[in-house]
């Protein structure tokens, strides 16, 4: 059983993370390169809120919103 998670350990550590690897030694010259994953993930996340807001907004303007203080039974 040991030899089973040890080679989970090596599949993940010498052939999933490679380009992780590759990541890290670019960060000694280009940060911003290799951070891409951050900034993508930051990208993402901008979007998502720039949507949600969006839809509040729609949801507030059609009047949908039930803004009663007693529409929630934990209030």
């Amino acid at each position: 059983m040991k030899n089973f998670f040890e080679g989970i350990a090596w599949l993940f550590e010498e052939i999933f993370f490679i380009p992780y690897s590759l990541l890290r030694q670019l960060e000694q010259t280009q940060w911003a390169l290799a951070n891409t994953v951050n900034w993508l993930f930051l990208i993402v996340g901008f979007a998502a809120l720039i949507y949600w807001i969006m839809q509040l907004n729609l949801f507030d303007k059609r009047g949908e919103e039930d803004k009663d203080p007693s529409a929630h039974s934990f209030l």
